[in-house]
């Protein structure tokens, strides 16, 4: 999502600096592709006007339009102004006194159920969540819920007796289970509709009398572009939301709901979903988001993948030891750590800078290479693994035959692993230590 914004946003940029000062006609010109570009994403227009005046009174300053790098200036107000009109970050309120109560609420196909068990999982590592089946009306939801509870390793509480229609048996029943079971978090997986009727709102509302929710949360679509947006505003009239959760931000839609979803309602996202998995659920960082429709990358979210998937600083060993030490086995466990963080085309999309390179998209990211090379290591001895020079050319048919591969995958492997070996020797020297801690976010 917002590949195509991205893009249109560096181009224009990239015109405002290759002047070496702007006039009015300039700005107003910037301006009018701007807003173009902002209506094109489907950002709401009377947000994208909002957004669009506010970046035209800061660009069209003395200070701007006589400064030296006047591109650069105004590539900072847009990005001021793009987290100004995504809102500050809204944590998720935790009651003082137990049990939290959370009302997840939205359209069918929004992702709610999903994302009823991302937000528990989430919630896992400091509380003790309990999700509840409270869709009765879905023949399937119960289930669907209990099988994504039992996946992620959640607590879970339905309906007694299959077939109950009683939703609100099902609530009372839920604050007598979490009781007994010390759960301290309360999620409500509510029943959703193809539209907003006053049926759903009336069992809404019965819901939240019996259980008076600390969060009533609408999870809703960026794919669905401003459909999004009036769903939200729907809710937010009947319900009084306290957040959102946007679903579906790893898609291909132009992402302009995301971007606006909080100008129009005035309810903030406190969640975003980037994911199928239950672990695909993040807080939404408006600045984060910023940065990555800027081109900026998001090394804030690298540094918390690679610390979710287990790198601690103890274990980024001295660069000179890994020089001395460092073999394919080695290798080989970098592969499984790198893994763990996630599909490698969002990680390549995440470093800064990486769109500047000339031809890369991170769709284009050869996401099966480090499958690849872990079989052809896995192929090999031992005694190969941690001496790679006795691997010549009767070892390398037999590796790629044992991988299925090639012998000239088998060669770039050895080659990349070399150029590897050689980079950690020159991190060996002084504060080299501290350089590579620093690629991932320790001792700063």
């Amino acid at each position: 999502m917002f590949d195509a914004l991205k893009e249109k946003l560096s181009s224009l940029l990239s015109k405002l600096g290759s002047k070496g000062r702007l006039s009015p006609e300039d700005i107003d010109s910037a301006m009018r592709e701007l807003r173009r570009t902002m209506l094109e994403a489907d950002v709401d227009f009377r947000a994208a006007k909002d957004f669009i005046a506010k970046i035209r009174e800061r660009a069209s300053s003395a200070e701007v339009l006589q400064s030296i790098t006047p591109s650069e200036r105004i590539s900072a107000i847009v990005y001021d102004e793009l987290v100004s009109l995504m809102g500050k970050p809204a944590p998720l309120i935790i009651s003082p006194k137990p049990p939290t109560v959370i009302l997840m609420a939205g359209l069918q196909g929004s992702g709610k159920t999903t994302s009823t068990v991302k937000l528990a999982r989430h919630l896992k590592g400091s509380h003790n969540p309990l999700v509840v089946a409270c869709d009765l009306r879905r023949p399937a939801a119960v289930e669907q819920l209990r099988v994504l509870a039992d996946g992620a390793k959640v607590s879970f509480y339905g309906p007694e007796n299959a077939g109950d229609t009683d939703v609100l048996k099902v609530v009372r029943g839920a604050v007598k289970y979490s009781e007994s079971h010390m759960n301290d978090v309360i999620i409500l997986d509510t029943a959703g509709r193809l539209h907003i009727d006053d049926e759903l709102m009336g069992e809404l509302k019965s819901i939240a009398e019996v259980l008076p929710p600390h969060e009533r949360i609408l999870v809703v679509d960026a794919m669905t572009g401003q459909e999004a947006v009036n769903s939200a505003k729907a809710f937010h009239e009947l319900l009084n939301l306290t957040g959102l959760i946007l679903t579906k931000l790893d898609g291909d839609a132009r992402g302009g709901s995301a971007l606006s979803i909080r100008a129009v309602t005035g309810v903030p996202v406190k969640f975003a979903g980037v994911g199928e998995n239950t672990d695909a659920l993040e807080p939404f960082s408006p600045e984060r988001m910023a940065g990555r429709i800027m081109g900026m990358g998001d090394i804030q979210g690298l540094v918390e993948k690679v610390r979710a998937a287990g790198v601690t600083e103890n274990a980024i060993k001295s660069p000179g030891k890994i020089a001395k030490s460092f073999d394919l086995e080695m290798l080989l466990t970098q592969f499984e750590q790198l893994e763990k963080l996630g599909p490698i085309e969002k990680i390549a999309g995440m470093i800064p800078g990486m769109d500047k390179i000339k031809d890369f998209r991170a769709e284009d990211v050869d996401a099966g290479a480090l499958k690849r090379n872990k079989a052809i290591i896995q192929s090999m001895t031992p005694q190969e693994r941690h001496n790679p020079k006795i691997i010549k050319g009767s070892r390398r048919r037999r590796i790629a035959q044992g991988s299925g591969t090639s012998v000239q995958m088998v060669n770039q492997l050895l080659a990349q692993y070399e150029q590897m070996r050689k980079m950690f020797k020159s991190f060996s020297g002084s504060g080299g230590g501290r350089r590579l801690k620093s690629l991932f976010g320790f001792g700063r």
